[in-house]
């Protein structure tokens, strides 16, 4: 079981970081408006609906129908916005779904920092 779910994990990591020509990249929010957790800052997102995901999907058993936004790989939070040390160099997104402890987030909308 732990073994699927790493192999699962780790083909996902690879998944979002292939690039894809699929759907753009939904409109920035303010950093404000993320009311489902704090903000993420994840290495790599990738949209829900890309053909590479799929198969990570199944084998974690979610239903890739109800995967809407983006997906993001290796997040973390950031805790407090403006302070030194806690800046994201990769993307900031606000995910309605971050269960597999920041190794992927789901239903991710990307933020503006600066607004």
């Amino acid at each position: 079981m732990q073994f699927t779910l790493i192999t699962a994990l780790a083909l996902a990591s690879v998944a979002v970081a292939v690039p894809t020509g699929g759907p753009t990249t939904p409109t920035p929010i303010p950093a404000s408006q993320c009311n489902t957790g704090p903000v993420q800052c994840c290495n790599s997102t990738q949209d829900a609906k890309s053909p590479g995901l799929a198969t990570i999907f199944a084998l974690l058993g979610l239903n890739v129908g109800d995967i809407t936004g983006l997906v993001g790989a290796t997040c973390s939070p950031i805790s407090v916005i403006g302070l030194p040390g806690n800046s994201c160099s990769a993307q900031p997104v606000c995910c309605t779904n971050n269960t597999f402890n920041g190794l992927i987030a789901l239903g991710c909308t990307p933020v503006n920092l600066n607004l």
